[in-house]
């Protein structure tokens, strides 16, 4: 059944409209019958804190965690409303992967809001709000959505004064919708080519080793560096990242593609640069 993913800037209402949607779905679920389940993932569900948000290596295993419980948990009879941040254009594509592999429908619901006011919402959580300083980081590093990219779409956006959301819309979307069918870069496919595996080896070492040369030449911070093998581009963290760290990210996407086999070979770049830009934040 479908996933939803909630994305804004912290403090910006999402919880909110997540049982907005939540007692609409079930109150659709009730009157027509229907065997399905509602789980809402979030950091409170994960039991974890916003001072995992404090520091970068905390918060990709916040990340993590959201994404091992939405593959977990998504099925023919579950809808998923993935509660977060998801403020990364990558991780937002990661789990579009998860729900296209399986063939499920998906949805974006976008919480707009001026960065001010959401700040001045977070003042007023006091303790259960974000500290100020990664408040103003997490603002400043946050990716809009956008409907044009298949990940991002369809997508609803719905302004913080919005008295009424579209909550109609947002069910057709995701229950009487129909699936778009897993393309290459989902579907799993038997590990029988050699030359796949070559490919994943070489398209994969190729845009490491160009990182490091393209930080060694710009240095760290600044605008985001073209690779080879990519039409997408890497970012480029104010910390210097190390050839062993990204040996490692190679490594883990590496193995996991060498069992899984989900990628189409004329993808494997623009996946592993996705992979690395959610992992790199």
């Amino acid at each position: 059944m479908p996933l939803i993913i909630l994305t804004g800037y912290p403090s910006s209402g999402k919880t909110k409209r997540v049982n907005e949607i939540k007692d609409y779905f079930m109150n659709r679920i009730k009157e027509e019958k229907k065997s399905l389940r509602i789980h809402i993932i979030n950091d409170e569900s994960l039991h974890v804190t916003k001072d995992a948000y404090k520091d970068a290596r905390e918060e990709k295993k916040a990340r993590g965690a959201l994404m091992s419980a939405v593959e977990r948990t998504l099925s023919k009879d579950d809808i998923v409303i993935a509660d977060g941040l998801n403020y990364i254009k990558g991780f937002r594509y990661q789990l579009y992967c998860i729900a296209r592999a399986i063939g499920t429908p998906h949805c974006v619901v976008y919480t707009g809001i001026p960065p001010d006011i959401a700040k001045e919402w977070n003042k007023q959580r006091e303790s259960e709000g974000y500290e100020e300083t990664v408040f103003d980081e997490l603002v400043s590093r946050y990716e809009e959505p956008d409907e044009r990219n298949r990940w991002d779409s369809p997508l609803f956006t719905i302004i913080y004064d919005d008295v009424e959301i579209p909550l109609e819309k947002i069910w057709d979307s995701v229950i009487l919708r129909k699936a778009l069918p897993p393309n290459k870069s989902t579907v799993a496919k038997p590990v029988s080519s050699t030359n796949y595996v070559y490919e994943l080896d070489k398209a994969t070492l190729e845009i490491i080793n160009a990182f490091v040369e393209r930080q060694k030449e710009f240095g760290p911070g600044g605008m985001p560096m073209t690779v080879p093998r990519s039409e997408t581009k890497v970012v480029n963290p104010s910390r210097t990242v190390t050839l062993s760290e990204l040996r490692r990210l190679r490594k883990q996407f590496v193995n996991y593609n060498k069992m899984n086999t989900t990628l189409d070979i004329d993808r494997l770049g623009d996946v592993f640069v996705n992979y690395l830009n959610s992992n790199l934040e």
